[in-house]
């Protein structure tokens, strides 16, 4: 379980985010909404050490927990962009097993063997010899998905998972986030997309914009 407490964000004066405080419960889905430039990509941010908080703090499992400490922090969040981020110069398999071999220090038999089958699992079967230009936006979405879970984080975190997408696409990446729900994936989203939020989420948290 990761709690938020009393998280607060200033840039330049302003501020982003007031005494923020919510709980991702094990195994369930939170949906962060609110409209744009509320806060809700700074909060993601804040909460898988991308920025620093000015004030609040995190707790994974009751620990206090640091996001931006050593490097066991990237077994616990693991965070899919909006952009996806794969190297392109990677091929598929490459991108999902860099990490886990630089990070966890698994060998490279040992990186592949869960790389082929986080592919698999994610409907990907074949693609591990391709490139990221080699795929469609769907296709990026899940090896960018299989590259976090390679690190087998505790809590999975989506920054706009359907807003690079074809909308007709927006049921596939539920259906997907609900598969990873079923295996016990703890799971935080942020979206803008109400009608996807409600249609995954088990508890909703809206980010309401500063005056």
């Amino acid at each position: 379980m990761l709690e938020v407490k009393n998280l607060q964000k200033q840039f330049d004066g302003r501020q982003i985010l007031a005494d923020v405080n919510l709980t991702v419960k094990d195994g369930e889905i939170l949906s962060i909404v609110g409209p744009s430039g509320a806060g809700k990509t700074t909060l993601l941010r804040c909460i898988t050490g991308l920025e620093t908080p000015d004030a609040g703090g995190f707790l994974v499992d009751g620990q206090p927990f640091n996001p931006q400490g050593t490097d066991t922090s990237d077994a616990v969040i693991g965070v899919v962009f909006q952009d996806f981020n794969l190297f392109p110069h990677f091929t598929v398999l490459e991108n999902i097993t860099l990490a886990p071999q630089m990070v966890l220090k698994q060998s490279k038999e040992e990186a592949t063997q869960a790389g082929l089958k986080l592919l698999d699992q994610l409907g990907l079967t074949g693609k591990g010899d391709l490139y990221p230009y080699q795929l469609s936006g769907g296709q990026k979405q899940r090896v960018a998905i299989a590259r976090a879970l390679a690190m087998n984080p505790k809590i999975l975190c989506y920054d706009e998972p359907t807003s690079a997408l074809d909308p007709n696409l927006r049921d596939n990446v539920a259906d997907l986030l609900m598969s990873l729900k079923a295996q016990g994936m703890t799971q935080l989203v942020v979206t803008h997309d109400m009608d996807f939020a409600e249609k995954i989420a088990d508890e909703m948290y809206r980010v309401e914009p500063k005056s």
